[in-house]
């Protein structure tokens, strides 16, 4: 079965977005992941710059992440990826509008970022069949 990430093209869907998502899978415990809110991808110079706000209920306390690629697309290093995911604040789980205000814009004019699925970045583990 094809990945969702591949096959639709949409705020926080593409390769950059999938590859992003599958490092993200390796560092946070993703079950935990409530919401993401993905900006519109920029290119430049043949890299596109991806960046997502990820929301995570932990016990008793929401953590507030930002996550950011830039994927080379065109020229001699094309396929390059970096990555990177920080913690930018944590409150108790109501506390989730003013936590969002921590996180740092790109610039004034930028657009909003849209709600992402979580379940589009992680989809569950399909379950064995009983044996």
């Amino acid at each position: 079965m094809s990945n969702p990430l591949a096959a639709s093209i949409g705020p926080g869907l593409g390769p950059g977005w999938e590859r992003l998502a599958r490092t993200i899978r390796e560092a946070l415990p993703v079950n935990q992941v409530d919401a993401i809110w993905a900006f519109r991808v920029v290119r430049r110079e043949g890299r596109d710059f991806g960046t997502a706000i990820l929301s995570r209920l932990e016990e008793d306390r929401r953590r507030i992440y930002t996550a950011s690629f830039v994927h080379t697309v065109k020229g001699t290093k094309r396929g390059a990826f970096e990555w990177d995911l920080r913690e930018v604040g944590s409150g108790p789980p109501e506390a989730l509008d003013e936590l969002l205000a921590l996180v740092p814009h790109r610039s004034e004019e930028e657009e909003p970022p849209v709600p992402v699925d979580p379940p589009l970045w992680f989809p569950e583990a399909p379950s064995l069949p009983a044996s």
